[in-house]
């Protein structure tokens, strides 16, 4: 389980059809082989550690239902390690399993900051809350201006300067948690009709 609070940007240092390599010197040393780390909002098994790196292997199914299939040597990958009874939960709880990917649709800056629209499947639609939680790449955000295929969060400088966001183009895909809560209200809905 994570929060969303982005702690490192890792860069891509290989990726083939199951395993992934990233280089991260700020959390390469935190790591233990077996354990969860997320990367873009995906919890992968630590498979392999190196000198400021690590490798998790990745499953047909999480290439198939996320980005990480995407990705190429180079690249920055939001990074965070599971939450622990010692830290605070900043954003919102993240399971690190992506319900679907979206793309961004319109980048707008306002100052420092930025708009980000983007859309999604409208399957999707019962689990987003106007002013809700809601994980992009693994990033908690605010979503607000929703429509049945689209969202909008405003995402601040600082946020900007800790994860990929700052480098998302137009186009690009990006992978979508909804709020657990959501989640399971919908499902407890669902099962008293």
């Amino acid at each position: 389980m994570f929060t969303g609070i982005i702690i490192d940007m890792g860069i891509v240092k290989e990726r083939r059809n199951d395993l992934l390599g990233v280089r991260s010197d700020q959390l390469s040393n935190k790591l233990v082989l077996g354990a969860s780390i997320a990367v873009n909002g995906v919890c992968l098994t630590v498979t392999e550690i190196g000198e400021g790196s690590f490798r998790a292997d990745l499953s047909r199914e999480t290439v198939r239902r996320t980005t990480l299939g995407d990705l190429h040597p180079g690249q920055a990958v939001n990074l965070e390690l599971p939450l622990t009874l010692e830290r605070g939960i900043d954003g919102h709880l993240v399971l690190g399993h992506v319900d679907t990917m979206g793309k961004v649709v319109m980048i707008e800056q306002q100052g420092k900051d930025r708009l980000i629209k983007f859309s999604y499947p409208c399957e999707f639609s019962r689990y987003l809350v106007e002013k809700g939680s809601v994980a992009i790449d693994g990033i908690s955000l605010t979503p607000f201006a929703l429509s049945g295929e689209t969202f909008t969060c405003g995402v601040v400088a600082e946020t900007l300067s800790r994860t990929n966001l700052a480098v998302r183009k137009v186009g690009e895909r990006v992978n979508i948690e909804f709020d657990i809560l959501g989640k399971y209200i919908q499902r407890m809905r669902s099962d008293v009709h």
